[in-house]
């Protein structure tokens, strides 16, 4: 595991944005499959991204997915995929059809799950039979939650359904998590996270596997980095 420390937010988020350019640049004839996080940071990261990345970015190589999302409208400022849409891929012109949403407004979050599960399972390469993104954003709550698996809910992190439906325990708000078998199938785990009152998730992401789902993620995918504004001694 790489972790890359900044001074602030914002240059965390340029940070990473950079990062992800210069990777699709090293293979410029290769499509690149991304799946996004949602949440304050990435919004963030989204903003910069529109305003001061947009020229030198292969938009037309990049293939747009999510982790998780809210089960919400587009229009609900919760949903990840109405945030990225208004902050970056309206922004930037991106093609609807280079853009695979779940949608946060279905009626059954089960079905929905299914239905993305197969869009990815026929969308995006396989490795090992299992869909296997280039880049997966991730973000983790200050409780130890990633990808919208809480403590209590690891049996998604050994799911062979690529999504499913979780349940925010905090709320009862349904949701729906992108699970292990992809979290772990992906070429290169990102982790993006910000602010002190992270600092403990930070600490068990970077020192142990078995503290929530984030840090067993960290702890157990081939290839993890974490960008954050969190500095952890030692």
């Amino acid at each position: 595991m790489k972790s890359y420390v900044y001074p602030a937010a914002t240059s965390t988020a340029r940070a990473l944005i950079r990062y992800i350019i210069d990777m699709m640049n090293r293979e410029p004839e290769r499509i690149f499959y991304l799946a996004f996080s949602g949440g304050t940071t990435p919004s963030l990261m989204f903003d910069i991204w529109a305003h001061e990345f947009r020229e030198e970015t292969p938009w037309m190589r990049m293939r747009i997915f999510w982790v998780d999302e809210r089960c919400v409208s587009v229009s609900d400022s919760d949903s990840n995929y109405g945030t990225m849409l208004r902050l970056l891929l309206q922004e930037v012109g991106m093609p609807d059809e280079y853009v695979y949403p779940i949608h946060g407004d279905c009626r059954s979050p089960a079905q929905e799950a299914k239905r993305y599960s197969d869009l990815v399972s026929s969308t995006v390469p396989l490795r090992r039979g299992f869909p296997t993104f280039d880049i997966v954003l991730l973000g983790a709550g200050d409780d130890g939650h990633t990808s919208s698996i809480f403590p209590g809910q690891e049996y998604l992190l050994s799911s062979f359904h690529p999504y499913e439906k979780s349940i925010n325990p905090y709320n009862g708000q349904p949701r729906i998590a992108m699970t292990g078998c992809l979290l772990f199938s992906a070429r290169k785990l990102i982790f993006l996270i910000t602010g002190k009152n992270k600092t403990k998730v930070v600490y068990d992401i970077l020192k142990s596997g078995d503290t929530g789902p984030a840090a067993y993620v960290a702890h157990h995918a081939a290839d993890v980095d974490i960008f954050t504004d969190i500095e952890i001694d030692g």
